[in-house]
C-alpha cells in the first residue's frame, strides 16, 4: 500500500517578518549604547598670520614630557606631583625672585589696583608620549591655576572660586588668568 504523503499546513511569512521587525526595534530602543564622551576643553579661535607676542624668558614656566614620559620642568627633571606647587609658587613669586615671573599692577574694575603675574605656562610634549601623562600633566596645571583662584578668592570674597557669583568670578578670572600655550608635538630628548 503507497504510503500517503503529509501535507503541513502554510505558515504566512508576511507576519513572521513583522514580528522580527517588532523584535528589532524593541531591543534598539530598550538597549543601551556607552558613549565615549572626550575631555572637555574651550579651545581658542584660530587665527591666522598672527606673530607670536614676545614674551621674557623669566616669564614662562616651560613643562616638557618626552616619549618616556619623562618630566621636565624648566630645564630640571621632577614628578607630575611637584608641578601644582611649582606652578603656583611661580605665578605668585612671593620673594619677587629674579627667576620666577614678573608682576604687573593693573586696575580690575570692581578689584581695583591688583598686581598680576605676567607668566605663561609652555606645556609642549614628544610625539611618543602617553595620551595618559600628557592629560596628567594638564590636570595638574590646571588644578595649580584653580588653588590660586580660590585663593584669590578666598582672599578678596570670603568664598572659593566656584561659590562667587558670575560677576566676582570673572574678576577672579582677569586676576588670575589660565595662561597655558600648548605647542603642536616635536621630538624631544
Amino acid at each position: 500500500m503507497a504510503r500517503k504523503k503529509r501535507t503541513f499546513p502554510e505558515v504566512p511569512s508576511a507576519s513572521l517578518a513583522d514580528i522580527a521587525f517588532l523584535l528589532i526595534i524593541f531591543f534598539i530602543v530598550s538597549t543601551t549604547m556607552d558613549v565615549d564622551s572626550g575631555i572637555y576643553r574651550v579651545l581658542p579661535q584660530w587665527v591666522e598670520n598672527v606673530e607670536a607676542p614676545k614674551i621674557n624668558k623669566r616669564n614662562t614656566f616651560v613643562v616638557l614630557i618626552n616619549k618616556n614620559n619623562d618630566l621636565a620642568i624648566n630645564g630640571e627633571f621632577a614628578q607630575v606631583s611637584d608641578i601644582k606647587d611649582r606652578l603656583k609658587e611661580f605665578i605668585l613669586n612671593p620673594t619677587d625672585n629674579q627667576n620666577l615671573s614678573e608682576k604687573e599692577e593693573e586696575n580690575i574694575e570692581g578689584l581695583g589696583l591688583i598686581k598680576r603675574s605676567k607668566g605663561i605656562v609652555s606645556l609642549q610634549n614628544d610625539r611618543g608620549t602617553d595620551y595618559g601623562a600628557y592629560i596628567e600633566v594638564q590636570n595638574e596645571l590646571v588644578k595649580g591655576f584653580n588653588e590660586l583662584r580660590d585663593e584669590f578668592a578666598m582672599d578678596h570674597f570670603g568664598r572659593k572660586f566656584d561659590k562667587l557669583k558670575e560677576d566676582e568670578q570673572e574678576m577672579v578670572k582677569k586676576a588670575v588668568p589660565t595662561a597655558i600655550s600648548e605647542a603642536e608635538p616635536a621630538e624631544i630628548k
